[in-house]
């Protein structure tokens, strides 16, 4: 068999759905009823499709839109084939993928998962879905350390149990008071206000438990001349207990995407996951969609 012919199957397969999803015969309403049975597959289709890359699957390359796929991650070129692109690259069966945690806020779906893709990284990844297929992608990768941090956490454990639905949107809210009022602004003085003393979970590698913690490993990064700053909130995602924030700013002297991962508990910050990637410089982007 030609090696290009299940591409061509799957792009054929791809138009087919497509066509099916817009033909006006099921639209009755603004969102038909192939696309309601689907919106409740989203987290499913999005975990398929990154098992995919190691699995090999073909069939979850059809959740995502053939026309329209903006891709932001920077190093991927834009659309479809630049997805398909980036897996031709990797090294036969080199790839492991298991995602840890799902949420999905309206026609948002937002992973973490750990990672071996040209190496152990540990990864949040956005998709956004439009009339029921994937039509938007942001993700933010940072390498996997070889040992837990301080505390004995990974990057990815933890509690992984969405609950408290009903108070998403006030959980939200507090993490974006948060983000602007401690990370961008610096108000230090509400700091205890947002933790239940110093019972807080810590995933970032280079920090310790509880707010002792994060004030010695901030201590220790002024001692060694390394700054962190957020200067701008791009997006809050939540569903129920779990809320990611996704800020730039600059770490070390370099442009950087943020993305912290919040668990909320009884209206304080519980735990926390983050990533963070350096931004490159845009003579190296492969597609011109931006970071955010």
């Amino acid at each position: 068999m030609n090696k290009k012919t299940p591409i061509k199957l799957v792009l054929s397969s791809l138009l087919i759905i497509n066509s099916i999803i817009h033909f006006p015969a099921y639209a009755k309403s603004s969102i038909n009823p192939l696309e309601k049975n689907m919106i409740t597959s989203y987290k499913q289709n999005v975990v398929d499709l990154l098992k995919s890359i190691e699995n090999g699957d073909t069939k979850p390359v059809s959740y995502i839109n053939p026309k329209k796929y903006i891709q932001h991650n920077l190093g991927v070129e834009d659309g479809l084939a630049g997805f398909g692109a980036l897996l031709k690259q990797l090294p036969k069966n080199s790839a492991k993928v298991d995602t840890h945690r799902v949420l999905q806020d309206g026609e948002y779906v937002i992973t973490h998962t750990d990672y071996n893709f040209f190496g152990p990284k540990v990864g949040f990844d956005i998709f956004r879905f439009e009339k029921g297929i994937i039509t938007e992608h942001w993700d933010n990768l940072q390498e996997k350390p070889v040992s837990p941090n301080g505390s004995g956490h990974t990057m990815i454990d933890g509690s992984v149990k969405v609950t408290d639905l009903n108070k998403t949107e006030g959980n939200k809210t507090l993490v974006r008071s948060f983000l602007e009022d401690i990370l961008i602004n610096g108000k230090m003085e509400k700091l205890a206000g947002y933790f239940d003393g110093d019972h807080y979970i810590q995933h970032n590698p280079n920090i310790s438990d509880g707010l002792s913690g994060l004030g010695a490993a901030l201590k220790a990064m002024a001692q060694q001349g390394i700054t962190m700053k957020y200067n701008k909130i791009h997006k809050v995602f939540g569903e129920g207990n779990f809320v990611l924030g996704v800020s730039e700013g600059e770490f070390a002297g370099k442009p950087t995407s943020f993305y912290d991962l919040f668990r909320i508990e009884n209206g304080k910050i519980a735990e926390h996951w983050d990533t963070i990637e350096t931004i490159p410089p845009k003579k190296e982007w492969k597609n011109n969609n931006g970071k955010f």
